[in-house]
């Protein structure tokens, strides 16, 4: 293999040539930049010293071979165009950064299939991942887990030691609003069936409404997209009820249009509410009520954990991490009003 060479045509030195003229071995060298607090302090600063006097840049590929620890983590996510993922993707970067790791990102794309390739191949490298919102099943994640240090984001997996929002509360916040308001029935528009949280949310849901005497309907799944909440609205327009909990936000961004495509209006007709909080909820018309998750501190709290893992400490799998969520009220929810919602005829 060719040595890689410099801007003024020369080679470029190697760990080895920063070993030679420190007179230490090339692990110490990986173990100096990668690791330095297991080095010698002054021993560390004479390799960077004379690594900068040579103009040596660490190969993350080659300190990974060298020492096992390639200073990397995987990020899963289901679907990098998703909003909901920006913060948590911002928050978990940022403490992997700031313990100096590089975070490798993986996007599934909604497919269990496609993550898990992702995963075997990611795994040769990574020193841990994070899965956020999986789809896999829980044997796929076990099996993960015992070949790198794993923490599940927004799922509890018997185990593996997981990080989630506050489903239970959040869910009760919300119907209590809605009751508060006046609604005596509410639909919930359900999410991808594969998705724990919301089978979470639908069970929290039922407690709440059965112990405020509320009635509950469910319609779905659908896609966690706006594209699903405007399918989910000719359902809704069929079986309508005064107010509507939606799986996610972009699927109650998508039942407002669709909604408004059939002449009801929100809140007037229909109390829309949405779960996340994500980016824009607060810029449609009207703005959407929403449980918010704190999502920066949801990648953060996730990724610390596992650089707690990766550095011997014993998981928490008996009982997973919850961020607690808070109910935003927008303009999307409402007095209940008469009916004015009636079925188109057959």
């Amino acid at each position: 293999m060719a040595a890689s060479t410099g801007s003024d045509g020369r080679a470029a030195p190697t760990i080895y040539d920063v070993a030679r003229a420190a007179g230490v071995a090339a692990s110490t060298v990986s173990r100096a930049f990668a690791r330095p607090g297991r080095v010698n302090a002054d021993t560390a600063g004479r390799i960077r010293r004379i690594a900068l006097e040579m103009g040596y840049r660490a190969n993350p590929v080659a300190r990974a071979l060298l020492s096992g620890r390639s200073s990397m983590i995987a990020l899963a996510i289901s679907d990098i165009t998703n909003p909901y993922y920006f913060e948590i993707i911002r928050g978990a970067q940022a403490a992997a950064m700031g313990a100096g790791y590089t975070m490798l990102l993986v996007d599934a794309q909604e497919s269990d299939q496609l993550e898990r390739e992702a995963l075997d191949r990611a795994v040769q490298t990574v020193e841990g991942i994070v899965l956020a919102s999986t789809r896999m099943s829980d044997t796929s994640i076990r099996m993960t887990a015992k070949l790198r240090p794993l923490i599940v984001l927004n799922r509890a997996v018997a185990g593996v030691p997981s990080v989630v929002t506050d489903h239970r509360r959040g869910m009760r916040q919300a119907v209590d609003h809605l009751h508060g308001l006046g609604h005596s029935q509410i639909t919930y528009l359900a999410g991808p069936e594969a998705a724990w949280s919301d089978g979470i949310r639908w069970r929290a849901l039922r407690e709440a409404t059965v112990e405020l005497g509320l009635r509950l309907h469910r319609l779905g799944p659908y896609p966690p997209t706006v594209l699903g909440g405007v399918a989910a609205a000719d359902d809704f327009w069929r079986r309508p009820t005064s107010a509507v909990i939606a799986y996610n936000d972009l699927m109650a961004l998508g039942l407002l249009r669709g909604l408004s495509t059939v002449g009801l209006r929100v809140p007037q007709d229909v109390s829309v509410v949405g779960f996340d909080n994500i980016f824009g909820t607060d810029l449609v018309t009207p703005g959407l009520t929403t449980l918010a998750a704190p999502l920066h501190l949801l990648g953060r709290t996730a990724v610390q954990g596992l650089l707690a893992l990766i550095s011997g400490a014993q998981p928490p799998v008996d009982k997973p991490v919850t961020i607690p969520t808070h109910l935003v009220v927008r303009a999307s929810t409402g007095q209940r009003r008469p009916a004015r919602i009636a079925p188109p005829a057959d």
